[in-house]
């Protein structure tokens, strides 16, 4: 029979002046990582709090007027809110407000997304809520800080998995009612839209204001009816589209987000570039630059002081890269008007491995002064990438360090561990979040209350999975006597079930299905019917990756496996709020990426401070956080092994671990019924990774790595009409045309032995043709020639400069050694000029 065309109107209610600071608490992202806030709109509806995806403002905007009328004369729920509206208050106060930076910084920070809540779709998986973390410690920390990104209509896919493993990708268009930003506004009460020029046309962008408790977010929407429709798709989907979609993205967010900030009368005294789609900021404001006057190197040198740059990619093909001719066309018209060459653009983009391409991240590190990547292993491996642009420097050397990622504890540390640390604890641990010694007071908190947390989280999860798995079987067309096979391990009232977690973004370095690798031994390890075992697997694989969906088909197919049935679930819908159930649920975390590509991860860390055990290929983060007893390692095969050979050997430690170790550990039940030595190994875990890991920490680093060095270098570098920058600039240039012709030579005579405590004087010559001695630095080099890793842990004193010797320059050192045995001793010079940021940042060395 056919139906006549469905209408929808949505009936708002009004919501009572007892009750109306509501609306503002859904109106700032606080509430992302405030549980009382949440349980406050959730408890009077929670059907509805679930059906509207855990989103506030919808969530007022729906509910029945009547609850909001009977909530209002609720003196419980009354009590309730007040306790979070004097807690909110109490957290925006200015006196709360702590930060080393001045009252005039500002630190704006620039990403293609941000992971706040699953409410706020913006963010695609890591790098996003990576972003979000950093502007929730920001806010927590008090720092001058602004965050700058897109108001994505259609954010990142809906993910649905169908019965043949297939991932179903769907969009879901969003309103900005719906959302918790605002139109930001000029002082006269306008909306701010911002232009950006494109080929023979210009693109207008609107600037949208969102709180993220004591900062503030700005994010860029280009769907607007003065735009084209091409145009106007531009800000609809992230990491969607072909290159020129890509191009034009990056262009918005670089160059508009430059462009919004000067709208909004704001003046960053530093610039933080997260991940390489942001760099073309690089290029704006030096062009804002050149043409208040600036010649382009000065314009350069003065951007890159207070310009820092993080990468969180491990493999060179990843930086994001366009060919010259599309970055000619879309910068020329601009170039051209403020008489700035475009070739000077398309040099600070050069790739000496591909000449062709203008890359992304080329224009970020010669953009900036200060770059990092994300973790120690993935510190040394972007200092080998990126080695080429600086040639003459050993890749330890480089300017490029690391800091190592966090997670914002308050966002993800289960309710229940801040119900248990406040009452064994104190509430004084949430001002020591950062200190290890404090948290070795978890060994205070009895072993069985301890367990009682974690069987109850587990309890949770297992509850939820039940549900998600249940509704997926059904719409598949499953019967309802194979869904009691899936779900017979799923007791939520009896958790009593070794459970396994792998979720991220499926992506083949990712190697979820490595834990397959021999069927027949997995098979040997989950058929012990008296230890049960459950692997739950859960992420999304890029629409246009097609390598990583038949992972999620392959790990689907081997779900339905008779001996797999039940012990190997997969999951649908991978959000922040199934990886809060996860990541506080699980008893171990297991991750099994191809080293070393493996930027940093941060799942590991989330599942840790919840007490759960990571059982991981040391990689990333888990390289720096596994001490021995807090989890388990895989030790990476040698690089040189074919892939094939690497699956092999790893798998093969897998399975030892689980048979031998794991499994053991968490049936091995003591006399008070629940697993004494596993409780023991999940404290140290806790213990061992919350102060060490957490987003504060982080913060703590890039505020005094970064944010204040920078703030002072781009001060210094600005002053007297931007003085130093010229300065700078101008030495610059007359070294790197002087520098091929420099030579060193030596003039003592070489020792072979030496008594300890007896001098040594060393002297050498260079010809600097036509440079000053105080041009560069000649220095030593001295370690004991045994000494593993020689660069790392080597010595160093600097030479004087002595005299003139004909047309060369001799400089002497006299030096004591402090160390006996066989020395192993380098001579080298590089260019040196107090203005410099890194003393190695010209990439230029001649050795003796």
């Amino acid at each position: 029979m056919k139906q006549g065309t469905r209408f929808y109107m949505e009936i708002n209610p009004r919501i009572p002046e007892k009750l109306s600071r509501l609306v503002e608490l859904s109106e700032n992202l606080w509430y992302s990582w405030d549980k009382a806030t949440r349980t406050l709109f959730a408890r009077m509806n929670p059907r509805l709090w679930d059906a509207v995806g855990h989103n506030p403002k919808v969530f007022l905007r729906r509910l029945d007027e009547r609850t909001l009328v009977e909530a209002a004369e609720d003196q419980v729920y009354l009590s309730a809110y007040h306790r979070v509206l004097s807690s909110y208050d109490t957290y925006h106060s200015a006196d709360q407000v702590r930060t080393a930076m001045g009252g005039e910084d500002l630190i704006a920070y620039f990403c293609a997304e941000f992971g706040f809540n699953e409410s706020f779709p913006i963010y695609s998986g890591g790098l996003g809520i990576l972003a979000g973390d950093h502007c929730k410690a920001a806010s927590d920390m008090g720092l001058p800080f602004v965050g700058v990104g897109f108001l994505y209509r259609r954010g990142y896919f809906s993910q649905s998995i169908n019965a043949e493993g297939n991932q179903i990708v769907s969009y879901n268009e969003m309103d900005a009612c719906d959302l918790p930003v605002k139109p930001a506004l000029d002082e006269n009460g306008e909306e701010i839209v911002v232009s950006i020029d494109f080929p023979e046309r210009e693109v207008l962008a609107r600037i949208w204001k969102a709180r993220v408790g004591n900062v503030s977010l700005f994010l860029l929407d280009t769907d607007l009816p003065g735009n084209t429709e091409s145009d106007r798709s531009i800000s609809h989907q992230l990491y969607g589209g072909d290159h020129v979609m890509r191009i034009q993205q990056e262009i918005i967010l670089g160059v508009g987000g430059v462009r919004a900030l000067e709208a909004l009368r704001l003046k960053p005294t530093v610039w933080h570039i997260n991940e390489g789609h942001a760099a073309f900021l690089i290029l704006e404001r030096i062009r804002r630059m050149v043409e208040k006057g600036l010649d382009f190197q000065s314009a350069l040198e003065a951007v890159a002081a207070c310009t820092v740059f993080t990468t969180h990619t491990p493999v060179p093909a990843g930086h994001d890269h366009f060919h010259k001719e599309m970055i000619e066309e879309y910068f020329n018209r601009c170039c051209t008007l403020v008489g700035m060459p475009v070739d000077a653009i398309l040099e600070l983009g050069f790739d000496p491995d591909n000449p062709e391409e203008y890359n992304m991240t080329a224009l970020a590190v010669r953009g900036s002064r200060f770059q990092n990547g994300v973790s120690r292993i993935h510190g040394e491996v972007s200092s080998r990438i990126c080695s080429k642009f600086w040639p003459g420097i050993q890749p330890e050397e480089n300017p490029l360090s690391y800091i190592t990622n966090g997670v914002h504890v308050s966002t993800f540390l289960a309710e229940e561990w801040v119900d248990l640390f406040d009452k064994f604890l104190g509430g004084e641990w949430r001002n020591h979040v950062s200190d290890p010694e404090f948290w070795s007071r978890i060994d205070d908190i009895p072993d069985h209350l301890y367990w009682s947390v974690r069987q109850s989280l587990k309890s949770r999860m297992l509850y939820s999975l039940r549900a998600q798995i249940r509704n997926r079987h059904l719409r598949n067309s499953g019967s309802e006597a194979h869904l009691d096979r899936l779900l017979r391990y799923l007791d939520s009232y009896d958790p009593n079930v070794l459970t396994i977690g792998f979720a991220r973004r499926f992506a083949t370095y990712k190697r979820a299905t490595l834990l397959f690798d021999s069927i027949e031994w997995l098979k040997e390890i989950l058929s012990d019917t008296r230890r049960p075992v459950i692997f739950v697997f859960a992420g999304k694989a890029h629409p246009a990756d097609q390598p990583g969906q038949d992972l999620i088909r392959q790990i689907n197919g081997l779900s339905h496996m008779p001996e797999f049935e039940g012990k190997i679930l997969l999951v649908e819908g991978y959000d922040m709020a199934l990886s809060r159930h996860l990541v506080s649920g699980v008893d171990v975390w297991l991750n099994t990426p191809l080293y070393p590509l493996e930027a940093s991860g941060t799942s590991g860390m989330k599942a840790s401070i919840n007490g759960a055990i990571n059982l991981s290929v040391l990689d990333g983060w888990w390289g720096e956080g596994y001490d021995g007893q807090n989890g388990w390692a895989i030790k990476p095969s040698p690089e040189h092994f074919d892939i094939f050979r690497r699956n092999r050997e790893e798998s093969r430690t897998l399975y030892e671990i689980l048979q031998d170790k794991v499994i053991p550990l968490y049936y091995e039940r003591g006399k008070y019924g629940y697993p004494e030595d596993w409780v023991k190994k999940s404290k140290r875990a806790m213990a061992s990774v919350l102060p060490r890991f957490n987003a504060g920490r982080m913060l703590d680093e890039y505020v005094s790595k970064c944010y204040l060095p920078a703030s002072r270098q781009g001060k210094a570098y600005a002053e007297n009409r931007y003085q130093s920058a010229r300065t700078v600039s101008a030495w610059k240039t007359k070294v790197s045309a002087a520098w091929p012709a420099v030579t060193i030579r030596r003039l003592d005579e070489t020792k072979r032995r030496l008594t300890f405590g007896e001098n040594l004087r060393l002297e050498v010559a260079l010809d600097l043709d036509g440079l000053d001695e105080k041009d560069v630095a000649v220095e030593l080099l001295y370690n004991r020639s045994y000494t593993k890793d020689f660069r790392k842990s080597r010595k160093s004193a600097r030479f004087s400069y002595e005299r003139m010797m004909g047309h060369e320059h001799v400089f002497s050192l006299d030096i004591r050694p402090d160390i006996c045995g066989l020395i192993d001793y380098q001579i080298r010079v590089y260019p040196h000029h107090p203005l410099l940021t890194h003393p190695l940042e010209c990439g230029l060395m001649t050795w003796l």
